[in-house]
């Protein structure tokens, strides 16, 4: 029997798009203090009383506009590349979620009834960069639940894999086929997060957002650093695609709030484009390896439409790696390490 597993950790989403179901996901998300990082009492009559009040039914919209028949599409993706992974490893993959449901905890659960001599598992956070809102919340979220429900297995993590080069090369080859066509520029829009966690998560408490050009000098805080590591994804990935300066740039997209977030903002950047003359724009998301709200309607939908009022003739969004052949066989990979 296997001792060793591989457990695939994503964000996760709404049950349904129903207003109730898409609340219950909304509270679970938005009270990780890693997310919104306040005092809990504030955060709690910050959510409860005014967020959860309008959100639900905006978002349920939103979530509907992309449901598949078989469900939310980050949750379809994800399983299938579960299923994908397990066709070509040699140990059980499992599949949980930060949020909602299957949850971290129902993942484990699931590897440990059908192999009852696992006493190991390496777990991945589907996060290519660090940050303290994803990947750092599924990292502290598992250990709680192993603590708690689990206290036989080892558990392990896959770390950060921005700088990974076969991830960078899988990545490059699943923009390269949308910039075959004739194209005016490449626009990589990260998630955003705020300047404040940058900050927090340096383990200088001197360098980011502190130095000038800190993401450009060496610097121990650059392992935890997520604009550091987005922008070392972009300039790995042009070098593997050959773009010239001047035809790519770099944007964040999601804020929420008022606090600073890094900017430029994805979709400021996209309306003015069209101004600067470009009119065929492709726009890849890769702090996203499953496409999600955020991929599918974020800018595949609102930002597409905004791009095309302004006077913008074509726009291509790359799909995210969802069970990409390269990016399954790394995946698996990950399994030997």
């Amino acid at each position: 029997m296997p001792k060793k597993a591989l457990l695939l950790v994503n964000l996760g989403s709404p049950d349904s798009y129903n207003a109730d179901d898409v609340k219950v996901y909304l509270r679970e998300f938005l009270m990780d203090e890693r997310v919104i990082d306040k005092p809990y009492w504030l955060r709690y009559l910050l959510i409860e009383g005014i967020i959860l009040k309008t959100r639900p039914a905006k978002s349920g919209a939103a979530y509907e506009s992309i449901w598949w028949d078989e469900g939310s599409p980050l949750i379809v993706l994800s399983k299938q590349l579960q299923k994908a992974v397990q066709a070509v490893c040699d140990i059980p993959v499992g599949l949980g979620m930060r949020y909602g449901n299957p949850s971290i905890e129902f993942g484990i659960q699931q590897l440990v009834d059908a192999h009852p001599d696992l006493d190991e598992i390496k777990l991945v956070p589907l996060y290519p960069h660090y940050a303290m809102s994803s990947y750092e919340t599924v990292v502290v979220k598992a250990r709680e639940v192993v603590e708690q429900k689990f206290k036989h297995i080892k558990l392990s993590f896959k770390e950060a894999f921005y700088h990974d080069a076969d991830y960078l090369d899988a990545l490059a080859r699943s923009i390269k086929p949308s910039l075959e066509k004739d194209y005016d520029h490449l626009l990589f829009s990260y998630h955003g997060i705020p300047e404040r966690h940058v900050q927090i998560s340096d383990v200088t408490k001197s360098h980011c957002l502190k130095v000038e050009d800190c993401c450009s000098k060496d610097s121990p805080a650059h392992l935890t650093c997520y604009r550091h590591q987005v922008l070392e994804t972009t300039k790995e990935v042009i070098k593997r695609l050959n773009i010239p300066e001047g035809k790519y740039s770099n944007s964040f997209q999601s804020r929420l709030g008022r606090d600073p977030w890094l900017q430029p903002f994805s979709d400021v950047v996209i309306n003015e484009l069209p101004a600067k003359g470009i009119k065929k724009l492709v726009v890849v998301c890769p702090a996203f390896v499953s496409d999600c709200l955020e991929t599918i309607e974020e800018i595949g939908m609102e930002a597409r439409k905004e791009f095309l009022a302004q006077g913008g003739e074509e726009f291509t969004l790359v799909p995210c790696l969802n069970a990409n052949e390269d990016w399954v066989r790394l995946v698996a990979s990950w399994a030997q390490e």
